[in-house]
C-alpha cells in the first residue's frame, strides 16, 4: 500500500510540475506579446513595427472573412507551404536515413560518398536555387527539392553518428551467436540507430521551415515565403511579420507533434 501511495504521490508530482512548466512557458508568451505590443505602439512606427494586435486581426480577417492577402488567404498561403515542407521533409529524410545506412554498412560506399558528402553539404540552399530552377523549372518539384536538400544532409550526418556511435562489442557478440550482415543490420544497427535518426529529423524540421522562404522564391504564386517576399516590394510590414509569425506557429506546432509521437511510440529506442 505504501509503495502504491508513493507511486500516487510521484504522479500527481510530476503532473504538478509539468503545469508549473506551462504556466510559465504561457507567462513566457504572454510577456512577449505585451512587450511587442507597447513597443510597436510607443517606440516605433506601424511602418518599421506593428503592433502584434493589428497583425492578428488582419491574419483572422484572412481566415474568417476570406480576404485575399497578395493573391490567396492566409489558409491558402499556408497550406501551400506546409505541402512543399511536408513533401521535402518526407523525401529528404527517406534519402537521408537510405544513404547513411549504406555508407555505415558498406564501407567502400562510405570512403567514396564521404568527401562528396562533406563537400556538398557546406554549400548553402540558397545557392541552389538557380541551378534548381534550370533543372527542375519553376514548378513545384524545384521548391520541394530545395527543401529536401536542406532535410537531408541533417538527416544523413546524424544518422551516421548513431551508426558510428554504436560499441563494437555489441557487433561482436552478434557476431558470436551466428548472426549474418542482414541479422546484424536489423538487430544492432536499426535499434541503436533509431534515436539518432528522430533527433536528426526533429532538428530538420526547423531546417525545413527556415528554407521555405527560399524556395518560395522560385517563381511561387502563393506560399508564406512568397507572401513575406512580396510584402517587402510594398511596404507591407504588417504582412511580413504575419508570414513570420505563421511559420513560427506551424513550426511549434510541428515540433510538438513530432516529439508527442516520438514519445508516444519510440520511447523504448531512448532507453539506456
Amino acid at each position: 500500500m505504501n509503495r502504491v501511495a508513493e507511486d500516487s504521490a510521484s504522479r500527481r508530482g510530476a503532473s504538478s510540475r509539468w503545469s508549473r512548466r506551462d504556466l510559465v512557458g504561457l507567462a513566457a508568451v504572454l510577456t512577449g506579446i505585451v512587450v511587442w505590443e507597447l513597443a510597436a505602439r510607443l517606440l516605433f512606427r506601424p511602418l518599421t513595427l506593428p503592433p502584434i494586435t493589428t497583425i492578428v486581426a488582419q491574419g483572422a480577417s484572412s481566415l474568417l472573412g476570406g480576404e485575399e492577402l497578395l493573391g490567396g488567404t492566409l489558409l491558402m498561403h499556408s497550406a501551400a507551404s506546409l505541402y512543399r515542407i511536408a513533401a521535402g521533409f518526407a523525401l529528404g529524410s527517406v534519402l537521408g536515413v537510405t544513404i547513411a545506412l549504406t555508407m555505415g554498412m558498406i564501407p567502400i560506399v562510405h570512403r567514396f560518398l564521404d568527401p562528396i558528402v562533406n563537400f556538398i553539404r557546406f554549400i548553402p540552399d540558397i545557392a541552389w536555387i538557380s541551378p534548381f530552377l534550370i533543372w527542375f523549372g519553376i514548378g513545384e518539384l524545384s521548391k520541394v527539392a530545395l527543401i529536401t536538400y536542406t532535410v537531408m544532409f541533417m538527416v544523413l550526418l546524424n544518422t551516421l553518428a548513431g551508426m558510428f556511435a554504436i560499441p563494437r562489442n555489441r557487433f561482436r557478440a552478434a557476431q558470436c551467436m551466428g548472426a549474418n550482415q542482414w541479422q546484424i543490420f536489423r538487430w544492432v544497427v536499426v535499434p541503436a540507430t533509431v534515436r539518432f535518426i528522430l533527433d536528426g529529423m526533429r532538428i530538420a524540421t526547423s531546417n525545413a521551415f527556415t528554407t521555405i522562404v527560399a524556395a518560395e522564391m522560385i517563381a511561387a504564386q502563393v506560399g508564406l515565403g512568397y507572401l513575406i517576399l512580396v510584402s517587402r516590394n510594398f511596404g507591407g510590414t504588417d504582412l511580413i511579420f504575419l508570414g513570420m509569425l505563421v511559420l513560427g506557429v506551424l513550426g511549434f506546432c510541428a515540433d510538438r507533434l513530432f516529439t508527442f509521437v516520438t514519445g508516444r511510440y519510440a520511447r523504448r529506442f531512448y532507453l539506456p
